[in-house]
């Protein structure tokens, strides 16, 4: 005999305690787990002189991060892989130290300048290094802004069209699939091994330089919650919040910050690894705002907080991926515009 549904009352009663799971579940996490509130970072590294290199700081969350770093008295050295940029990014933060009291634009090249390089190559990284030396004698702050994105199905990419189980054409061809497989390795490339280089390069010289040394990695959240049209970009930022996170556990005397925001205003889309069209809401209307998410990373190196989630609620929306998946990849699909 088959058994009736059961009353729609009760139905939403075990959502609403479902979605309360991971909420509850945190809470108490951070409850049992809390530890004696470190003193401010800016007691040991003082905010005017702190030595920041910032990594991908010639657009987007970088360059609002190295301009709010120069206006607060930091001394900054940004990295790009545009010379014009990079130029044109180191005058913007002499404007800003000049407005926020600190040397005038034309004072003391060594405190703020800008450098040609690419964060994936490790002879542009040895340079860097170099110069940290020669002009400051080390390294206080670490900031990993660049990256790549990618904006379209993976099979899409290979050439094909996917529509559940058909396909056109019927076979990726071997030129799709390689195709497929160059746009991974320009993926991996600006998305992990710029981050791996970068880390390996850098570590030794904050330890041994900083009285507080700090890294602060920008990821995503698509790192952590899956998203249709996001394969590439998602798994290859992951790989790289996976490495910070390890080298958190290995280098303790180092405080990783990684910082995860939702969809951010600008043109990083512009520039996908595989010309992929933007699928989501037009991001300057809707996404997070630049100099809001740099000020809060700023904020999270001063406090050495562990993980950031922008907005907030991300961080229970990642939860509850794991106890009601196919809410999250409803939202997902709606968000990102695909019909499978």
């Amino acid at each position: 005999m088959t058994r009736p549904p059961p009353p729609l009352s009760l139905t939403l009663k075990s959502a609403t305690f479902l979605t309360a799971i991971p909420v509850f579940s945190y809470i108490l996490y951070h409850f049992l787990t809390r530890k004696p509130t470190a003193p401010p970072r800016p007691q040991k590294v003082p905010k005017n002189g702190e030595r920041v290199l910032v990594l991908g700081g010639t657009s987007g969350i970088g360059q609002s991060i190295a301009r709010q770093y120069a206006e607060r008295g930091a001394r900054v050295c940004v990295v790009g892989r545009r010379q014009e940029l990079a130029e044109e990014v180191e005058g913007e933060c002499r404007r800003a130290a000049a407005a926020g009291g600190g040397s005038t634009e034309s004072e003391n090249e060594n405190d703020i300048f800008a450098v040609q390089g690419d964060f994936s190559v490790v002879e542009d990284m040895v340079r860097v290094r170099a110069l940290l030396l020669t002009r400051w004698g080390g390294l206080d702050t670490l900031i990993v802004a660049a990256g790549v994105s990618a904006l379209q199905p993976l099979l899409a990419v290979a050439g094909a069209d996917c529509k559940g189980t058909d396909l056109t054409p019927m076979h990726t061809t071997a030129e799709g699939i390689q195709n497929a497989s160059d746009v991974a390795s320009l993926a991996i490339k600006g998305n992990y091994i710029g981050p791996l280089v970068g880390a390996v390069t850098f570590i030794p010289l904050l330890s041994s330089t900083s009285g507080s040394p700090s890294i602060l990695l920008i990821n995503s959240v698509a790192s952590l919650i899956p998203a249709p049209t996001r394969t590439l970009y998602a798994s290859t930022k992951s790989a790289s919040l996976v490495l910070y996170q390890a080298l958190s556990i290995e280098h303790p005397q180092i405080t990783f910050t990684h910082v995860l925001p939702a969809t951010v205003e600008g043109n990083f889309r512009a520039s996908a690894v595989d010309s992929g069209p933007v699928r989501e809401e037009d991001p300057n209307k809707f996404g997070l705002k630049r100099e809001d998410v740099a000020k809060r990373c700023i904020e999270a190196v001063d406090k050495r907080e562990k993980h950031v989630f922008m907005p907030r609620l991300m961080r229970f929306a990642h939860l509850l991926y794991w106890i009601w998946p196919s809410f999250i990849e409803g939202k997902a699909r709606k968000k990102y515009n695909f019909e499978a």
